[in-house]
């Protein structure tokens, strides 16, 4: 098993990674009768592509990796209704003060980026909206 999810009561879950014992809570969002003091289940779905899509970047470019520190990513998740969905994912990657690459590592990393596994896991009816601030 990878995680363990309790319900605690008002919306609110907590995610347990089995095994590092790392805790992810979620709440319900305001728009939906939650608190929206945590992320919610479908905010977690664009963080973790934004997560995934950097961590391939900085395997592939282990030989830039003190120039991916401090890269940062903005994400922003749009929802649409009938049925209630995750219907657009924006997101944009910022580099760090001082980042260098040619035309081509540039390429390679956006193109390791868009690989990903859960980039290949997201359905092909959210639409994507990705940009890269080089």
């Amino acid at each position: 098993m990878t995680s363990r999810i309790v319900y605690e009561g008002g919306l609110r879950t907590t995610s347990t990674h089995l095994q590092s014992g790392s805790l992810i809570e979620t709440d319900a969002p305001t728009d939906n009768q939650g608190k929206g003091e945590r992320f919610s289940p479908t905010d977690m779905v664009g963080t973790s592509l934004a997560a995934c899509m950097l961590t391939t970047m900085a395997i592939r470019a282990r030989d830039m990796e003190d120039q991916l520190k401090g890269m940062n990513i903005e994400v922003e998740k749009i929802m649409a209704s009938n049925p209630r969905r995750i219907s657009r994912l924006n997101i944009i990657f910022h580099h760090p003060p001082g980042f260098t690459a040619t035309e081509e590592q540039k390429r390679n990393l956006e193109n390791i980026a868009m690989t990903c596994p859960v980039k290949q896991s997201i359905h092909p009816d959210i639409e994507l909206d990705i940009r890269y601030n080089w």
